[in-house]
């Protein structure tokens, strides 16, 4: 039971709704839909339609969706105390003349069910990249535009991963830059919340038993696929993370790459919630590369 509860913990979607939509901020808007390879359907907006060049936001996982993370309604402990609002973000990237593709992962926000009801750590997610790749790559109104991935928490291991299967990432040209902000592993996770390595062990086992997968994969082999330049950026603070993983994840970039350590409140919401309230490094670095 313990391990059940403990596998849960970071594997139930959780409660995770669309909490606000683009008319908040002014923007202009298309809805959308699209299918992972497995036949999921997958629901998001294009946001500041028709530009030459276009981010595509992957989130994190449990209880967040593609407007990011609201307390309200939430038991027990909360993430954070306020929203999490990722158009903020958006709003700075359609300002700097980009448009923007942000989805719900599957078993989230608007987006359908999967066969699989629970958080992969970006395994069974990675085909949701691929498919917001595809599908923009083969939009007629951007397929000669340039892609800037944005992604967060698990959306960032689920791009990792997307690079280097079949139909991966890596044979996209059209893909020049990434950003990558707090990557983990679920293993790493829970015992940066002070979770025995035998407790996560157990709970892994029960994660692995109903078809789920290995909290301890990191995806350096995928990474070694990866074409374009990446910024990973990570809170130094953060209590649930393994700062030797997230070098090894950097170092294991074989292109261009910057590390950012950012100084900030020693939780690990903190990040999540920067990205939107200072959007400006991410911007310059997705305007170096594309043109």
């Amino acid at each position: 039971m313990l391990g059940k509860f403990i596998a849960n913990m970071v594997t139930v979607p959780g409660d995770s709704p669309v909490f606000e939509t683009p008319e908040k901020y002014g923007l202009k808007y298309e809805t959308v839909t699209f299918k992972a390879e497995d036949g999921v359907e997958l629901s998001g907006w294009i946001i500041n339609p028709g530009m030459d060049k276009i981010i595509l936001q992957q989130h994190f996982a449990s209880q967040c969706s593609r407007t990011g993370y609201t307390p309200k309604g939430k038991s027990g402990v909360k993430l954070w105390d306020t929203d999490i609002t990722f158009l903020r973000q958006a709003k700075h990237f359609t300002d700097h003349g980009y448009s923007v593709l942000m989805y719900d992962f599957r078993n989230h926000g608007k987006s359908g069910k999967a066969n699989l009801p629970y958080v992969t750590g970006g395994v069974e997610e990675a085909k949701d990249v691929i498919a917001a790749v595809k599908y923009i790559s083969k939009h007629q109104d951007y397929k000669d535009a340039s892609i800037g991935l944005f992604s967060i928490c698990m959306g960032t291991n689920a791009t990792s991963l997307a690079f280097g299967i079949k139909g991966g990432l890596e044979n996209y040209k059209n893909i020049k830059a990434y950003v990558s902000v707090q990557p983990l592993n679920y293993g790493d996770f829970l015992q940066g919340m002070g979770m025995p390595r035998f407790l996560v062990n157990r709970a892994n086992n029960v994660n692995l038993g109903r078809g789920g997968k290995d909290f301890y994969r990191v995806p350096y082999d995928n990474l070694k696929k990866v074409h374009i330049p990446v910024m990973v950026f990570q809170n130094s603070n953060d209590p649930w993370t393994n700062m030797n993983s997230v070098k090894k994840y950097y170092d294991t970039i074989p292109t261009e790459k910057v590390m950012v350590w950012a100084d900030l409140e020693k939780k690990r919401a903190a990040a999540y919630d920067y990205v939107g309230a200072k959007p400006e490094e991410f911007v310059e670095f997705f305007n170096k590369y594309m043109k």
